[in-house]
């Protein structure tokens, strides 16, 4: 048995997998979730915010890494537009322009929230450097229109919006390096409140910037998002991606622990 579990064809391994991914997703169980600290002070932090304040969440992601950062987006408007935070969406990269649009209609046609009242998505301008360091002077002079063509000096909520200094924070939704550039050139030029939504990824490189107090709070890839949701009271792709992570987490666990069993029962034998 254990010779025979030492050469397992790695398709077999693959099949469980498989398994791991597809049975969570079409039975979800709702496996204990604990907030992380970081993700708890994000919620705070937008959670204390008065009425009319006005947040920036940029969705620098891309179509492949969108299944992480995506649920923290929905799961951050659910919370603007219960607390009436207004919201304005951004991003650096074009090819999120159409998901970040799209996910910004379906959340707020769920909470009510009208466009260009509670909230507005001004879409991609090329630069990205260019863009944090200009919106810092005059958010007109990188964007003179929301993506739907309207001209920002014609958008109610725009009309006493003219810089970073009457933005509550920025939310970078990170797959790659941007949060380090926003912080870099939005928060220290400008003095811009930062928080962050990463991919598992690149997690680890961004608590230095917690303990520095250049981030307000961070979700951390799923965990982050199911966290999130967890404080809202709702249950979304976030909970079931941590739930789905997590049982197969569990088989690869499993399987390298039945590995090295067999692996060092097998050595005893042949000693």
């Amino acid at each position: 048995m254990f010779e025979k579990l030492m050469r397992i064809d790695r398709r077999i391994i693959f099949i469980f997998v498989g398994l791991a991914v597809i049975v969570p997703t079409l039975f979800p169980s709702n496996l204990p979730i604990n907030v992380p600290e970081p993700t708890r002070q994000l919620y705070d932090y937008i959670d204390a915010l008065p009425t009319g304040a006005t947040i920036i969440i940029a969705f620098d992601y891309g179509p492949s890494s969108f299944a992480e950062p995506q649920p923290m987006a929905e799961a951050v408007m659910k919370h603007c537009f219960d607390k009436k935070v207004r919201v304005i969406g951004i991003n650096l990269f074009a090819e999120t322009t159409t998901l970040a649009d799209k996910l910004m209609q379906k959340v707020a046609k769920e909470k009510g929230a009208v466009d260009g009242e509670d909230y507005v998505f001004l879409g991609y301008r090329p630069g990205a450097l260019q863009v944090i360091i200009g919106m810092g002077t005059e958010i007109a002079s990188i964007f003179d229109s929301d993506y739907a063509g309207n001209p920002l000096a014609e958008i109610p909520m725009m009309e006493n919006i003219t810089n970073y200094e009457q933005i509550s924070l920025l939310l970078d939704l990170a797959a790659s390096s941007t949060v380090e550039a926003w912080i870099t050139y939005a928060n220290t030029k400008y003095g811009l409140q930062i928080g962050a939504g990463v991919t598992g990824v690149i997690v680890s490189q961004m608590y230095p910037y917690l303990q520095t107090g250049q981030l307000v709070g961070l979700m951390p890839g799923f965990l982050g998002a199911a966290g999130y949701e967890k404080l809202i009271e709702t249950s979304a792709e976030g909970t079931a991606g941590i739930n789905t992570e997590s049982f197969v987490h569990l088989l690869i666990v499993g399987l390298v622990v039945l590995g090295n069993i067999a692996f060092f029962i097998q050595q005893r034998r042949e000693e």
